[in-house]
């Protein structure tokens, strides 16, 4: 249940990656809040800078730095959080030390990774790896610690846990990796729980167990969620809330109800019109156009190559967020000229 009280809440957060072909700008200025029991849906095509955002605010961004001389699409070498304030509970995340951030990283913030069983470390059980965040933060008896996890991988309705405790992560499927690193995500009984692409590579069976999962981990637990996907379907089921990003920034951000049937942006507008099962009276439609390069510079705003509705202002000036009403708003200079996107 919803309380209304403020848990996270994301200042103008800037991250850049810095590289021998130039410096994309992930993650460009973004803001929203998340209330303690409710979920935030950040979607987006990819490149858009969801999992930055994400890997962000446990201040994750120091250890995506890639070996010098390692591969990289452009050429991309080290990442640094550049401006923006991540206030967790009241404190600014970005002012913590490694040691400080430490204890809230695994703790009071949990993450799923995309791809579940990559992961896991393939070296170690699933049991030890189910519990080491316990072990972390926490001086807690071996035989102790095994009632524990089992009981956390009982609570994911992992098959036969206890016969396969000791077993290495490559012995199990994709969907019940992704049980076990809910697991690992719940079992320090975080306040907030961020889920990068959960359904990813799942067949469509899969899926629907796994958002039944979250969905009763949500109310048993009263968990707080951002879930990052590309997939509008999954935000309309599980989330409260829905940001729309694009470029490194939110595009449009309000109550699911508000951006699915009233949406204002033209790329809402366009992603829902591309979307099978929606709309059924509405022509199957996509994004004009090309997703950008991210170390190419767009003045203005940066949707307008693609916009059916940009005129020359658009080109040269970057928009506000615009209050289309309480809660639901959009980052468009025509906000209010650009029809609903009825259903």
């Amino acid at each position: 249940m919803t309380s209304g009280i403020e848990l996270l809440q994301v200042n103008n957060l800037k991250t850049y990656f810095y590289g021998t072909k130039g410096t994309v700008k992930a993650v460009d200025g973004v803001s929203f809040q998340i209330k303690e029991g409710s979920t935030l849906g950040l979607a987006g095509e990819s490149g858009s800078g969801k999992t930055t955002v994400a890997m962000s605010i446990p201040n994750l961004i120091p250890y995506l730095k890639r070996e010098e001389g390692s591969p990289s699409e452009h050429g991309i070498t080290s990442g640094n959080i550049v401006a923006g304030e991540i206030r967790y509970k009241g404190r600014d995340l970005l002012k913590l030390s490694q040691e400080e951030i430490r204890h809230v990283r695994g703790k009071e913030i949990s993450m799923i990774f995309q791809n579940p069983v990559p992961a896991l470390n393939p070296m170690e059980t699933v049991g030890f790896q189910v519990g080491e965040a316990v072990e972390a933060h926490e001086q807690t008896r071996r035989e102790k610690l095994r009632e524990l996890v089992l009981d956390y991988l009982g609570k994911v309705e992992l098959k036969d846990a206890k016969k396969r405790y000791k077993h290495d992560p490559h012995m199990f499927s994709s969907g019940e990796g992704q049980r076990i690193m809910v697991a690992m995500a719940l079992i320090n009984l975080p306040s907030l729980l961020i889920a990068d692409e959960p359904t990813k590579s799942l067949d469509t069976i899969v899926q629907r167990q796994v958002l039944t999962l979250f969905q009763e981990i949500k109310t048993r637990f009263n968990l707080s969620m951002l879930l990052i996907t590309h997939d509008l379907a999954i935000i309309a089921e599980v989330s409260d809330y829905v940001a729309l990003m694009y470029n490194g920034k939110i595009m449009e951000l309000g109550d699911v109800i508000s951006i699915y049937k009233n949406s204002r942006h033209p790329y809402t507008q366009g992603l829902l019109a591309s979307v099978i099962g929606f709309y059924r009276k509405r022509e199957l439609k996509g994004l004009h156009g090309e997703p950008p390069n991210p170390l190419v510079h767009t003045p203005g705003c940066k949707f307008h190559p693609r916009c059916p509705y940009a005129i020359e202002d658009c080109r040269s000036t970057e928009p506000p967020f615009v209050e289309v009403k309480p809660g639901h708003s959009a980052a468009c200079i025509r906000v209010n000229e650009i029809p609903e996107f009825e259903s």
